[in-house]
């Protein structure tokens, strides 16, 4: 990466303190645009200012405009590498990749506690923002054919009010590729204080959303500068098509009569 070059021309320049970060950043090459402040923080043992002198130090005007700067370099390079082969072949690949990782980061148990709380909950709340409020749209249209009622909610701050009316008894599912989306991390919070269960559907574990959750179902895909893009949205709705065909099997929902009455519900809206 340019930006090693970067750092390994301004490295002699450093204090003791700034080349803790400097040997973090490249032993950690593009993995470094997925932390946060606090995680360098963590790992260094150095505090904030230091962490934005090293940025101002090798040229950038802090930490997010070092880690768009390393992004962009990652991106553009499998980009060009995209135009060296067949487009077709990269992009199915890319997907087949997505459901197969996905897929093994699967926990079996952990989908049906998920169902669980599906079935038991008074009320379901679906929230995400941008491309994840999108997918919750689409989990809601997909738990409506198998007989469940639940509600989408894309809008920060329709999200926070509705967190603040939740009980122990309701369910909010909340979808983050990143895992670190400030408004579904807020309006779940909300959801979690006061009782409510939660699910999080998002790449990372130890996320803020995570770590809210009582049931975490992972997704497989490392983005940063190409955050919708379709291998992640796939991802994420490969884990909703399971979480709704093992409620299916988990309640013995009559699924043909379920989308007869469906069917039969919404013919008269085609054309002829």
């Amino acid at each position: 990466m340019a930006i090693t070059y970067t750092i390994q021309e301004n490295y002699s320049t450093l204090t003791k303190s700034e080349k803790k970060i400097a040997d973090y950043i490249l032993s950690s090459g593009e993995k470094i645009v997925h932390s946060t402040m606090s995680d360098i923080r963590e790992a260094t043992k150095v505090g904030d200012g230091t962490i934005i002198r090293f940025c101002q130090k090798i040229g950038f005007s802090g930490f997010s405009d070092l880690k768009i700067a390393i992004a962009k370099e990652d991106f553009s390079k499998q980009q060009e590498d995209s135009q060296e082969s067949d487009l077709f072949d990269k992009r199915t690949k890319t997907i087949n990749n997505a459901l197969k990782t996905t897929n093994q980061r699967l926990d079996s148990e952990k989908l049906q506690q998920a169902v669980q709380l599906i079935t038991n909950a008074n009320q379901i709340y679906i929230f995400g923002v941008g491309s994840s409020g999108n997918t919750g749209n689409d989990l809601e249209a997909m738990l409506l054919r198998v007989g469940v009622q639940s509600r989408a909610v894309i809008d920060p701050h329709f999200q926070a009010q509705i967190a603040s009316l939740l009980t122990e008894k309701d369910l909010v599912i909340g979808f983050s590729l990143s895992g670190r989306t400030k408004d579904t991390y807020d309006s779940m919070d909300i959801a979690k204080k006061n009782k409510a269960k939660v699910i999080a559907i998002t790449n990372y574990q130890l996320s803020p959303i995570a770590q809210l959750a009582d049931i975490v179902l992972q997704t497989a895909i490392e983005e940063f500068l190409d955050g919708a893009s379709l291998a992640g949205k796939i991802s994420q709705l490969y884990l909703c098509d399971l979480l709704v065909q093992r409620y299916e099997i988990e309640n013995n929902v009559n699924s043909i009569e379920l989308r007869e009455t469906v069917l039969r519900s919404i013919l008269d809206k085609s054309l002829d």
